[in-house]
């Protein structure tokens, strides 16, 4: 009995091995329909993605200045251990002094 299950179980994955080859694989594609629509991707996805996110980042910045945010002193933040190589060993590599504050606050306040 035992061996009549395992036949018909082999028999049955002898019917489903075909289907079982690989079917996302390049070869179930033809080359052509393969470029098209990647081309057809990039033309109506790709492009107006771009274009959506460049008028978004155009809308955003004709806002003009932002507010930057208040001056909190807590102490887990901006830790200096020791100095910076550069500068004189307080300002970070990109500071920016409008938007960095230093450990004491802001340099303009």
């Amino acid at each position: 009995m035992a061996t009549a299950a395992a036949s018909r179980v082999a028999g049955l994955l002898d019917r489903l091995r075909p289907q079982l080859a690989r079917p996302m694989s390049s070869g179930a594609h033809s080359q052509e329909g393969s470029a098209r629509l990647w081309k057809s991707l990039t033309y109506f996805v790709a492009l107006p993605g771009v274009a959506v996110s460049m008028l978004n980042v155009f809308l955003k910045s004709r806002h003009g200045e932002h507010e930057r945010p208040e001056f909190v002193a807590y102490p887990h933040l901006r830790i200096r251990t020791k100095p910076f190589p550069w500068g004189d060993g307080n300002h970070t590599l990109f500071h920016n002094p409008h938007l960095n504050p230093l450990p004491t606050g802001y340099e303009d306040e």
